[in-house]
């Protein structure tokens, strides 16, 4: 493992060393705070009411943090695979003396704790400005523990798209679409709760509201029921798509042309 984690510590390095980055990351989400929270403020106006299926605005706009700062720092590995199918890197580091998959998953959560941690700070300051105090603890806990999962399933879902690139080498337009499904079906532009009945059931059948909408709902209102409801969910869904990952790997080296001979 020591092998994995200077992988993970050089990543952390490599994205602190470039501050302006870092200044980029903070005015989006403070921006993208700013306008929902423009959005639900106008909707609970207009709706004349305080609290909307279960929740008030400051929910929403903690809500929103919570999902935006996953958002921001899920891992994009499927777009550094696609270029390095197309460089000729891929064979290089397929021939290096450890798992493509676990490089790639060790590189990806050094980014993303640094992502992660920076958009927390920021938009944690900007929605405690617009919407007041943050949420109880419990709730942090619970989010904590259930956007582990969820990063998780973004990595397995993100690894197989950019596995796909050793067949086809462009997977944007996957991506784009496993992105609207994530935001909408998963819970991201508004929570679950907002959905007819007959959709959330739709929803929980399958795999996104468990990458997004479970650590930010968890976050503003920390239910122990749901919690253990959404861990059980994560760890189904995890175990699934580690064992396909491991047999679409299998496959895709078979089907895998390297750029350059």
């Amino acid at each position: 493992m020591k092998k994995y984690l200077s992988i993970l510590s050089m990543q952390i390095i490599n994205n602190i060393a470039y501050p302006g980055d870092f200044l980029g990351r903070s005015i989006s989400i403070a921006t993208f705070i700013f306008i929902f929270a423009g959005l639900w403020g106008t909707t609970f106006m207009i709706a004349n009411t305080d609290v909307i299926n279960g929740l008030t605005f400051p929910n929403m706009v903690w809500y929103f943090m919570m999902a935006e700062t996953l958002e921001l720092g899920r891992p994009r590995i499927n777009r550094t695979i696609s270029e390095q199918v197309k460089n000729g890197e891929v064979a290089y580091i397929l021939n290096k003396p450890y798992n493509f998959l676990l490089y790639h998953f060790s590189a990806g959560l050094g980014d993303g704790a640094v992502r992660m941690t920076l958009n927390l700070i920021v938009g944690s300051i900007v929605a405690w400005i617009l919407a007041g105090a943050p949420p109880p603890l419990l709730g942090w806990l619970m989010a904590f523990v259930t956007l582990i999962g969820a990063w998780i399933l973004h990595f397995c879902f993100m690894a197989l798209i950019g596995l796909a690139a050793f067949v086809v080498e462009e997977t944007n337009s996957f991506e784009l679409i496993y992105q609207k499904l994530v935001f909408i079906l998963g819970g991201f532009l508004f929570p679950i709760d907002m959905f007819p009945t007959w959709l959330q059931n739709i929803s929980y059948a399958l795999p996104f509201p468990y990458m997004m909408y479970a650590p930010a709902r968890l976050f503003v209102k920390p239910d122990v029921d749901l919690f253990w409801r959404m861990l059980g969910g994560q760890v189904f869904w995890v175990a699934v798509f580690v064992f396909l990952l491991a047999f679409v790997y299998q496959r895709s080296e078979k089907y895998l042309t390297v750029n350059g001979g």
